[in-house]
């Protein structure tokens, strides 16, 4: 089984972008803390989502903004320097928003 669900904050605003066919695709980063006190990591993680959820991300969505999310964990692999490199994401399925930051604009 592979779902992956993550509870965190919006690195930097929503990027919205649209394939040739017309296919909204919308991308974000989620910080994600890990612990507490001096074994406090945060972990980044991108996000992608298509259609109809990707262009409400995108028109509702801050910097900052708490936000849930619920996908599957993808790999994708590339070349560099004549190095095989693996990239991960996740793929949303379900996209639940929260509280925004203080301060935070954009649309209720």
């Amino acid at each position: 089984m592979n779902t992956w669900v993550g509870i965190g904050r919006l690195v930097r605003a929503p990027e919205v972008r649209y394939t040739q066919s017309g296919k909204a695709v919308c991308r974000f980063t989620l910080a994600i803390d890990d612990g507490w006190g001096e074994k406090k990591k945060t972990y980044f993680i991108p996000v992608t989502c298509w259609e109809k959820l990707a262009e409400a991300c995108g028109n509702n969505l801050v910097k900052g903004q708490k936000v849930a999310v619920i996908g599957t964990l993808t790999q994708r692999t590339y070349e560099k320097d004549g190095e095989k490199r693996y990239a991960y994401e996740v793929l949303a399925r379900e996209v639940e928003f929260g509280e925004k930051a203080r301060g935070a604009q954009g649309s209720t």
